[in-house]
C-alpha cells in the first residue's frame, strides 16, 4: 500500500481535518488515482472524504449508508453532534454572517476591503481562501443582536461559542469569532444559502442590520457541479 496514502488516513483520521494546502492533501485534490485510493481507505470505515472548492480545508464524515448504523435508535443530540437546537440555530446564525458574504468574495475574486472595480482582471483570478476573503464577527455585537432569541447571553458566552470552538466550527479571539476548520465544510451550503436568504432567517438578520448577499448564481452552480461530476466520476 502506497505509505502517503496509509500517512494522510492517519492522519485525516486523527485529526478529523486539514488544510488544503497540506502537501498530501494537494495530491489527493488534483492526482485521481491518489484521491481514489484514499477514499477507497476512507469506505472501508464507513467514512468519506468531505471536500468544498471554497473552503480552506477538507474533512472526513460518515457515509450515507452507515448513518442508521451509527446513529440509529439514539437521541437527537447524537447525531448532531451533542449541539442542542439553541446552539445549532447559534450556529446557523454564525454561518450566514461569515459564509454567505466570504463566498460573494471568492466568486466576485475579491479579498476583505475589496470592492473589485478597479481590477479588471479579476475573475480569471484562482477563488481565495483563508483570512483574505473570511471576515470575523464581533462577539459582543452577535449577543446584542441575538443573544435574547438563542438562549441568553450568558449561556451563549460561556457554553455554547466554547463548544462550537471546540468541535472546530469557529475560532475564538480577542474578542472577535473567526471561521473555524469545518464551518465550510460541514455544513452543506447549496442546501443552506437559499434557505437562509429567502426564508426567516433574512428576516431575523434583517432586523438586527445585518445585510445578506443574493442567492447562489450561475458561476457558483458551475463549480459545485463539475465537483459533483468528480465525485461521481470516482465511485
Amino acid at each position: 500500500m502506497n505509505i502517503e496514502i496509509t500517512e494522510l488516513t492517519a492522519r485525516l483520521l486523527a485529526h478529523r481535518w486539514l488544510p488544503r494546502a497540506d502537501t498530501q492533501v494537494r495530491r489527493a485534490l488534483v492526482d485521481e488515482a491518489f484521491r481514489l485510493e484514499l477514499e477507497t481507505n476512507l469506505a472501508a470505515v464507513g467514512l468519506q472524504l468531505l471536500d468544498n472548492p471554497f473552503a480552506e480545508h477538507v474533512a472526513v464524515g460518515l457515509k450515507d449508508e452507515v448513518m442508521d448504523a451509527v446513529f440509529g435508535g439514539r437521541d437527537y443530540q447524537a447525531s448532531t453532534m451533542g449541539l442542542t437546537r439553541d446552539e445549532i440555530a447559534l450556529l446557523i446564525v454564525i454561518w450566514a454572517l461569515i459564509i454567505l458574504p466570504k463566498r460573494e468574495r471568492q466568486l466576485g475574486r475579491r479579498q476583505l476591503g475589496d470592492d473589485g472595480q478597479n481590477d479588471m482582471f479579476g475573475q480569471e483570478k484562482p477563488i481565495e481562501h483563508g483570512d483574505t476573503v473570511s471576515g470575523a464577527i464581533s462577539e459582543a455585537s452577535l449577543l446584542a443582536d441575538f443573544g435574547a432569541q438563542l438562549g441568553g447571553r450568558t449561556k451563549i458566552r460561556n457554553f455554547a461559542l466554547g463548544k462550537l470552538a471546540r468541535l472546530g466550527f469557529i475560532v475564538r479571539s480577542n474578542g472577535y469569532l473567526h471561521e473555524g476548520p469545518l464551518l465550510d465544510v460541514l455544513l452543506d451550503y447549496r442546501v443552506l444559502a437559499d434557505r437562509i436568504i429567502n426564508g426567516t432567517l433574512a428576516d431575523v438578520l434583517a432586523a438586527a442590520g445585518r445585510a445578506l448577499p443574493a442567492g447562489m448564481g450561475e458561476d457558483e452552480e458551475e463549480l459545485f457541479d463539475e465537483l459533483d461530476d468528480e465525485v461521481e466520476a470516482r465511485r
